[in-house]
């Protein structure tokens, strides 16, 4: 026997109907020196013309609509006038060498690439190797007379935004299969050529829900959201879908991503809710003695672990720690996220504080589990057993775009393959222990990095640490702590390591201690341990 509901499709169109006709009356700021806003009713105003843009320009109708931009109402205009016309929008990496941005606009077929005046000097050096483009249209995000200024070149494939939007007719927006592709993003994966993610109007819509719920990140139509994660790393995690379902305020930073900067809008926009990576809180954590963010509620933060000790810092200074959620560009990409639940309210704050520090509980929809490497073989929920996480779920990828011969990225029982490494207690929450590439193995033992990496965060002296393996002439590998001082201090490699030796195991604790400027990261914010490993790769250990 079927269920008698109607059939009715879940797509972009029906969040962006949602916030014309029931939040007009929201706001949507964009950061600069002169903040610009609008209303979610103009905004959508505006999005409708470029859907008309988008069918002038001849864009076909599953063309990929390609962006080369900062976070900003107009990015937000394309998240939904490209997939509403039937369009797919694929965000452009802005901070990936030329090579890769080239490599990942001809795999996926871009026609059109919006660019933001602000970047033309990183994109026209790249434009005469772009097979498939055949329209630019610059979005001109300086003040005017800005001294840093790039002239757009007098060239027919070049336009400009608002002149399109101008002479352009709004449509109606109309996509009547869920299963349709809406957008795509490419991972920056460290190994092989960076590997196309498509999400469908149904696993997006499917995927806000659940940022939605408590169980998720829990934003409300109270909110005021600012995604600090750019809209180029994983549709922002999903904000800028799931403020406008909610009917959310949000806030953009636009180019300026310095700490003051993130800082002044949090403070001036009242900004309730805001994700970024562990990296722009840790630039942020420095500028919040004396500051005041009452209004601020909640700090999403993934893309790598986040220390404790860098939670509990924020816990101090603003009385809100920050919280993990973990995902992947392959899932949307939240797939958990750490809450303390009720049956732990009546721990300590200590106690409490490591239930912050995990990865968490799967959201609503998504399913997890545990398997012994290179199997099938479940392990089981005591918080000991480490094995491969691997997840399902409707907005998990099945594959990818036009994978490279052999890529495999779900097992044959349908499980997807995360390449990290975890543990998982009997409820259900996930401790991540490392990715795959980055455990030591030292004498044929695991040795995880990122629980190194979080104890030597806590030391009141160190601002950064990053633990790599190097090789050994008897262990094969053992960790090598890569440090970062905080501004003004010294210490020695000794100190450092007679810190840790009452707090890890002894042959945890890492043979040696280098002294950096700072750590490498990839183009997202995370620590490229690649690119440590490269660097430190002759190191010579003693037997």
């Amino acid at each position: 026997m079927k269920g008698l509901m109607q059939d009715f499709p879940l797509t972009l169109e029906s969040i962006f109907h949602r916030a014309e006709q029931l939040y007009p009356d929201k706001t949507i700021v964009t950061g600069g020196p002169a903040p610009q806003r609008v209303t979610y009713g103009e905004w959508a105003a505006r999005t409708r013309r470029l859907g008309g843009v988008l069918n002038t320009l001849g864009i076909s109708a599953d063309g990929r609509v390609g962006t080369f931009a900062w976070n900003s109402a107009r990015h937000l205009e394309l998240y939904f006038a490209a997939p509403c016309t039937g369009r797919v929008l694929h965000t452009l990496n802005i901070r990936l060498f030329p090579d890769q941005v080239t490599y990942i606009a001809n795999h996926a077929e871009d026609e059109v690439i919006f660019v933001d005046r602000s970047l033309l000097g990183l994109f026209l050096p790249l434009l005469e190797r772009f097979e498939t483009v055949q329209h630019v249209v610059v979005m001109d995000d300086l003040p005017p007379g800005a001294p840093s200024a790039v002239a757009i070149p007098d060239d027919p494939r070049f336009h400009d935004y608002e002149e399109l939007l101008a002479a352009a007719e709004p449509v109606d927006f109309q996509v009547e299969d869920e299963n349709q592709a809406a957008a795509m993003c490419y991972t920056s994966g460290t190994t092989g050529n960076p590997k196309g993610v498509v999400y469908s109007h149904r696993s997006t819509w499917l995927h806000s829900i659940a940022v939605l719920t408590n169980a998720g990140i829990g934003l409300t139509e109270t909110d005021t959201v600012m995604p600090v994660v750019p809209m180029f790393h994983a549709n922002a995690w999903g904000l800028a879908h799931a403020a406008p379902m909610a009917g959310a305020n949000l806030v953009f930073p636009g180019p300026d991503m310095s700490p003051q900067g993130i800082l002044k809008l949090l403070q001036e926009e009242e900004v309730t809710l805001t994700a970024g990576v562990p990296t722009i809180w840790q630039g942020l954590l420095p500028l919040l003695d004396g500051a005041e963010l009452p209004k601020l509620r909640r700090i999403p933060c993934g893309g790598s672990a986040v220390p404790q000790a860098l939670s509990e810092a924020f816990r101090e200074k603003l009385g809100k720690p920050i919280l993990q959620a973990w995902g992947m560009t392959e899932t949307s990409p939240v797939a958990t996220a750490a809450h303390v639940p009720a049956r732990y309210t009546d721990l300590s704050e200590e106690e409490q504080a490591g239930l912050r520090a995990r990865q968490g509980l799967p959201l609503p929809g998504v399913e997890i589990r545990i398997v012994e490497p290179g199997t099938t073989n479940p392990l089981p929920w005591n918080d000991e057993a480490t094995g491969e996480l691997q997840v399902r779920g409707p907005w998990i990828a099945a594959e990818y775009y036009r994978p490279d011969e052999g890529v495999q990225l779900n097992t044959d029982d349908g499980w997807m393959k995360t390449g990290d490494v975890a543990a998982v207690d009997q409820f259900g929450s996930v401790r991540l222990v490392d990715r795959t590439k980055d455990l030591v193995k030292s004498g044929g033992e695991w040795i995880s990095s990122v629980e190194l990496e979080n104890l030597l965060m806590a030391h009141p002296k160190i601002k950064e640490a990053a633990v790599v393996g190097v090789p050994h002439p008897k262990w094969d590998e053992r960790p090598l702590a890569c440090v970062v001082l905080q501004e003004g201090e010294s210490a020695t490699g000794e100190e450092i390591l007679a810190y840790l030796e009452p707090l890890v195991a002894k042959w945890w604790l890492p043979d040696a201690v280098e002294f950096i400027d700072e750590v490498p990261k990839t183009s997202v914010g995370k620590f490229s341990k690649k690119d440590l490993r490269s660097r430190f790769a002759g190191y010579h250990l003693e037997s």
